[in-house]
């Protein structure tokens, strides 16, 4: 049985979100196509030590672990146990000895500083609560040259969530959703902020089309639901009838974007790096 953390009441319900979704998290294509391209970028050599931050069921760790090979070491955290779990029982069915998972919280490490020469976050960046912070911390985990690796997703990326905050505006509700890395130069100046040097952003289009009842399928509006990086749910503050109001609106600005071959979901995705000085 896996020891559960103590959290704080946001991350326990990102926790506990992402553990209801192991079972299915590797269907489809779409995260271990990315998470492939992360590493892929990143230039990992045999031999180096990397960090896996909120490493799910493990497809950046498992790569990096094959790569670094006997000489290397690679440890995956995530605050999710059944992400874990499902982590352990593949690197188990593998037969892996240079990785293991650890259920912990990527903001609150207790590595010594200067102990990794890679440092990954895939597709969970926007989840911390402190990016700002999140990323000094890491800076400080960091060997000197090396380098971290996360994705962020444009501004425009994700119809669904753009239409709810196009909608939840007018009730005065603010998602940030992916705003704060939502641009290139966002993610520079997070990265820079934070110390790293030599950043390289690669920005890749991405997306396809998808039903209108997908789409509304997508509807970001529900308050029992964390959205990242805000706690308390700002949707909290909206009456009932407001909610139900606002998802009718959401599936309205829908229906305005049904072409014949579905609604554009767009999923252009930033890899985006960042390198601690050498000395």
């Amino acid at each position: 049985m896996i020891d559960r953390l103590k959290l704080a009441e946001y991350k326990q319900q990102i926790a506990d979100l992402y553990s209801g979704r192991s079972a299915g998290y590797d269907n489809g294509e779409w995260h271990p196509r990315i998470a492939h391209r992360l590493v892929e970028l990143a230039n990992i050599q045999p031999g180096q030590k990397v960090l896996d931050l909120a490493a799910g069921t493990g497809m950046v760790a498992i790569e990096a672990a094959q790569i670094v090979g006997n000489e290397g070491y690679v440890i995956g955290i995530d605050i999710a146990t059944g992400m874990v779990e499902l982590a352990r029982q593949k690197v188990a069915e593998l037969g892996l000895n240079n990785i293991e998972f650890q259920v912990a919280d990527a903001e609150e490490l207790d590595f010594p500083a200067n102990s990794f020469d890679r440092i990954f976050c895939s597709s969970a960046f926007i989840w911390m609560s402190d990016l700002a912070g999140a990323l000094k911390h890491w800076h400080r985990l960091l060997k000197p040259g090396g380098i971290l690796g996360f994705h962020a997703f444009a501004d425009t990326a994700f119809v669904a969530g753009v239409v709810s905050q196009q909608v939840l505006e007018k009730y005065d509700v603010s998602l940030l959703l992916s705003k704060p890395t939502g641009t290139v130069k966002k993610c520079r100046n997070l990265l820079g902020q934070a110390g790293f040097e030599s950043i390289d952003i690669k920005t890749e289009p991405d997306g396809n089309y998808i039903s209108l009842e997908k789409a509304k399928s997508m509807w970001a509006g529900n308050p029992s639901f964390p959205t990242p990086g805000q706690y308390p749910n700002p949707l909290l503050q909206l009456t009932s009838a407001q909610l139900a109001q606002a998802k009718v609106d959401f599936e309205i600005e829908l229906e305005q974007l049904q072409t014949s071959q579905g609604i554009w979901d767009d999923g252009t995705i930033f890899y985006v790096f960042g390198q601690k000085a050498a000395s």
